[in-house]
């Protein structure tokens, strides 16, 4: 089979290494199960079926095996199967925000602690942060069947030994009380929260984006990145969960350089911005991400002026 396969994607961070084509040859050698999933589309690209969850699961194992050196990565069924290029860019622009504080230098190795809210059984944020920078992560999560799968999966990769860290959230209420141990610090927080504030409108959305990708309407719904309801929903949906974290957050204003959150729907940012501005932050900064079809962006914030950023900076080595 010829090889002309999908798309560059120069909309990427320029450390992604997932911005140009899926190198769907190399990829199949690296994890041959993928091999059954690649066919010619419409269009005379070599691609995968988006719209098959076995497919997208396939193609972030190899991708995860490829580029990460991830020998072992399994997911409870029905759970979420993140596109991992964009999960890539989320902790690409991170490490650049450290770097501001750090005389333009990103700083690398474990001593760089970030947590991760919901990690997911997926693990993904802490596998990519891993393999691109050294740091070592705290993921927590009010699953603790996805905590399960994601402590296999640690487990069963060598790199990852003794550089994560899993915690079980036992309130649904809280966020980062029970996570964050005394005298613990952190560089960064990063969070994919939960979009939606019922199954319905998480369907709703994902008959969207199946019809997109099949270019007609779909009506049944089969979720292609899978998703539990813990994932995918909460009360109140995106903008309720990253309200309540930003005013969580203040509690441990001095754990955490720089707390973040990706927030999936513009309009969210308003209200997001004035709870910013209540709680007291010193810098909030909004980073654009695409990942082609989809805009989207991170919110972070500081409740450190730039002297204790820098202060903070001097301790890593």
């Amino acid at each position: 089979m010829e090889y002309k396969n999908s798309w560059d994607k120069p909309y990427l961070h320029s450390r992604n290494k997932h911005r140009g084509r899926y190198p769907l040859e190399e990829l199949c050698i690296s994890f041959p199960a993928l091999q059954e999933f690649v066919h010619v589309n419409a269009f005379g690209n070599t691609s995968i079926d988006f719209a098959n969850p076995k497919a997208v699961m396939m193609l972030n194992s190899a991708l995860l095996k490829h580029y990460y050196h991830i020998d072992y990565w399994e997911i409870p069924e029905g759970y979420l199967c993140p596109p991992i290029p964009g999960r890539a860019d989320y902790l690409h622009y991170m490490a650049d925000l450290l770097g501001k504080v750090n005389k333009g230098k990103t700083p690398i190795g474990a001593q760089i602690k970030c947590i991760d809210i919901g990690v997911g059984a997926n693990c993904i944020y802490p596998i990519i942060g891993e393999v691109e920078y050294g740091w070592s992560f705290v993921g927590s999560d009010i699953d603790p069947v996805a905590l399960s799968a994601a402590e296999i999966i640690v487990k069963n990769n060598d790199s990852l030994k003794n550089k994560v860290q899993l915690r079980l959230q036992t309130k649904a209420q809280d966020i980062f009380k029970g996570i964050i141990e005394p005298n613990e610090r952190f560089e960064i927080s990063i969070c994919n929260p939960p979009f939606h504030a019922s199954m319905a409108e998480a369907n709703a959305g994902t008959l969207k984006k199946l019809s997109n990708l099949k270019q007609q309407r779909v009506s049944k719904v089969k979720l292609n990145f899978g998703g539990q309801s813990l994932e995918l929903c909460c009360k109140g949906g995106e903008a309720q969960f990253v309200k309540t974290m930003i005013l969580q957050s203040k509690a441990y204003a001095s754990s955490c350089l720089w707390f973040s959150t990706l927030v999936s729907k513009s309009e969210h940012l308003e209200s997001i911005y004035h709870i910013l501005e209540k709680v007291g932050v010193t810098t909030v900064k909004t980073i654009p991400l695409s990942t082609g079809n989809k805009i989207s962006r991170i919110v972070a914030w500081t409740f450190l002026n730039k002297e204790q950023q820098k202060s903070w900076a001097s301790t890593w080595k």
